[in-house]
């Protein structure tokens, strides 16, 4: 059986999507370690306002606009200063004929509807200081220039309103989002709760042991295992040997544990096919997709929970992750689909016409150098900088040709 990429894909999509609807919430606190990169599971609205207080922008000196209006370099405006306003501090009063000096962030006394910074004072410095209850304060600061109502002012509420909205559901939370939830006054942050996913890697190749023995290192589990957690979600890696029946009871144990399973390897149809002749005979759906690398694909469903799996070559298995699993992740993630870039082709290239062929390839100077199409190539894979995509139909095409790529490291 033979189906198209965009069939196989809506097939993935009417699985997962059940899963990803069921996933509860959980809320953490908005410091806690593991809130980046989360998404946010209900609408936050702002407890305070920010700022929480009208404050002062600058150094400076709290005081009256009328009472500095006349002051020029020729008629100097000279005002004894009244208590000091400094940051953390309750709010003071101004009082009328005086000048409070106020730090940044300090509340803004009352009566003072301006800020002149201190080096534009003819003294230029603070001089002593007094903050309520420590005394009298004494000394004067002169002024040669009038300050308008509101200047290096920040008002309450100027940013964010109390009651607003800071978060929508579904966002995803960003550094700057999280500094803006927590100046707000939110401490605790609905979320949703990670997909828990189990990497299974299938064979007897990946169980250790020399090249001269036929091993290989395990390169897909650390791979996608690693793709996964980019997209938050939470992963454990399983390598089993070529063992059908071991190979049922482990996944049947694992699937009560987790929300999807992603297996890699034993679906083609040569011998030794351990995936396929664990979940065949329990209703597993095994096809060939038109699709070059990453033919070979299958899904089953097994104790509710569904089992997605990829071919076992580490390109096939990237590819099958990012074309059939990532726009599930991506939604769950909030992260936004990428967006095809056109380059035009600094090689010819060939492409099996009834295949759609994803190729890798490199940017240079405006064009785009397409790699070799090699399933096993995974240092290729690790060193291009975009995906392009040659839809069925397309046989060659010449260098200079526009074509479709897409950036799958960022």
């Amino acid at each position: 059986m033979s189906c198209t990429l965009e069939t196989h894909r809506a097939e993935i999509a009417a699985l997962l999507d059940p899963v990803i609807a069921a996933l509860g919430t959980q809320t953490l606190g908005v410091d806690a370690a593991d809130l980046p990169g989360r998404v946010t599971a209900a609408r936050i609205t702002a407890p305070l306002p920010i700022p929480a207080f009208t404050n002062s922008q600058m150094d400076g000196f709290a005081a009256r606009s009328a009472e500095l209006a006349g002051a020029s370099t020729e008629h100097p405006v000279q005002l004894p200063l009244g208590v000091t306003a400094a940051a953390g501090d309750r709010q003071i009063e101004l009082l009328p004929g005086t000048v409070s000096p106020v730090m940044t962030g300090a509340v803004i006394p009352s009566g003072a509807d301006t800020v002149i910074p201190v080096e534009a004072t003819m003294q230029g410095a603070f001089g002593p200081l007094v903050r309520r209850g420590e005394g009298e304060p004494s000394g004067v600061a002169t002024f040669t220039q009038p300050a308008e109502p509101g200047r290096f002012i920040r008002p309450l509420g100027q940013d964010l309103q109390a009651g607003a909205v800071v978060a929508e559901a579904g966002t995803r939370l960003t550094p700057t989002l999280i500094g803006a939830l927590a100046a707000s006054g939110v401490r605790g942050v609905p979320v949703r709760t990670r997909l828990r996913v189990l990497v299974c890697t299938t064979g007897n190749e990946l169980m250790g042991g020399t090249a001269e023995s036929g091993r290989i290192p395990d390169s897909n589990s650390p791979m996608l295992a690693a793709v996964l957690r980019g997209y938050g979600a939470q992963v454990e890696v399983l390598r089993l040997p070529d063992d059908a029946s071991a190979l049922t009871r482990e996944l049947a144990k694992q699937a009560r544990e987790v929300d999807l399973i992603l297996t890699v390897g034993g679906i083609s149809a040569g011998a030794y096919e351990v995936v396929r002749e664990a979940l065949a005979p329990s209703g597993g759906s095994f096809h060939h997709v038109a699709l070059q690398p990453g033919g070979p694909q299958g899904f089953a469903l097994l104790e509710g929970t569904p089992v997605l799996c990829f071919p076992g070559n580490p390109v096939s298995a990237l590819l099958s992750l990012e074309l059939f699993l990532a726009p599930s992740l991506r939604r769950l993630a909030a992260v936004a689909e990428p967006v095809p870039e056109q380059y035009a082709l600094a090689n010819e290239v060939h492409s099996p016409g009834d295949k759609h062929q994803v190729r890798r390839g490199l940017l240079n100077d405006g064009q785009v150098t397409v790699l070799d199409p090699g399933s096993h190539l995974i240092h290729d894979l690790a060193r291009a900088d975009v995906l392009v995509h040659l839809p069925v139909g397309v046989a060659h095409l010449p260098a200079g040709t526009k074509v479709d790529t897409w950036r799958f490291h960022d």
